[in-house]
């Protein structure tokens, strides 16, 4: 069994800018397998696949980026104790991967990790976030950002410092350290959301069962462009998603939420 399998979804991403994560991702000596999972219409990126750790597969088809995950991820849970999902631009220094590994190793409890994440110019990058009410995920996306700045305080739990280990119920997609084992149990990516509230949904249901962890002695870089700010097509799958997930877990009336959101504040406000 493999110790670490690692994916990455592309969509017309182009070679040169992939190379230094898939170089890094390569590099790493616990990642024994690295799918390159291409969603875009034209193959153009076979070429990186020279390296004996990677997997090419090329969809002929923009499945999304959950449903581009599950085609690594079910090769994996045959394969592998631990599958990173990655985005494309993801950066991070060497050993980064080895301490978030050594936490796992140590930790049987979690399912999930997170490391802390930030921008390319340094400042953090609140990725960390209780389960979302519609005002969270969709008023917010359309009201001035003054307007709403204590509750966006709340649901990206800035009181908690971002310091410390501590269990999260929603995590960013854009690096998610899985134990196997966890989707197992829990299941794959939802592939009925086509991109953005896929993160959301795993880690919940993840967190049914195993602890979702953020963990801030890692960190990586995210150049986190936000597609759905600067184009209407994509605000538009956003906003269509966002209607599935709360179709799926509840608009106003989520009692999970309420009791999972209460005991993780409960939990990081009393350190």
């Amino acid at each position: 069994m493999h110790k670490l399998t690692c994916s990455i979804v592309i969509y017309q991403q182009r070679a040169c800018t992939l190379m230094p994560l898939v170089l890094n991702l390569t590099n790493c000596q616990l990642i024994e397998k690295l799918y390159l999972i291409d969603n875009s219409p034209i193959n153009t990126l076979h070429s990186l696949a020279t390296h004996p750790k990677i997997e090419y597969i090329f969809n002929n088809a923009n499945l999304g980026y959950g449903a581009g995950h599950n085609v690594a991820v079910k090769k994996a849970l045959a394969k592998s104790k631990y599958h990173i999902v990655v985005n494309p631009d993801i950066m991070f220094e060497p050993g980064t991967i080895e301490k978030m590994y050594d936490y796992m190793q140590a930790n049987h409890a979690v399912g999930l990790l997170m490391p802390k994440i930030n921008y390319p110019n340094g400042t953090l990058q609140y990725a960390c976030k209780l389960l979302p009410t519609p005002a969270d995920l969709i008023l917010r996306r359309f009201l001035p950002a003054a307007l709403i700045k204590n509750r966006t305080a709340y649901f990206e739990m800035h009181d908690s410092g971002y310091n410390k280990i501590m269990e999260v119920p929603y995590l960013s997609g854009c690096f998610m350290f899985l134990r196997t084992e966890a989707l197992n149990k829990a299941g794959l990516f939802d592939e009925r959301f086509f991109m953005y509230p896929e993160d959301i949904d795993l880690t919940r249901r993840i967190h049914k069962h195993y602890k979702t962890i953020f963990y801030p002695y890692a960190d990586i870089t995210h150049v986190h462009e936000r597609g759905s700010y600067k184009s209407i097509r994509l605000l538009f799958v956003h906003i269509i998603n966002m209607i599935k997930y709360f179709n799926k877990w509840g608009w106003f009336f989520d009692s999970e939420r309420k009791q999972v959101n209460e005991k993780i504040r409960s939990q990081y406000t009393r350190r």
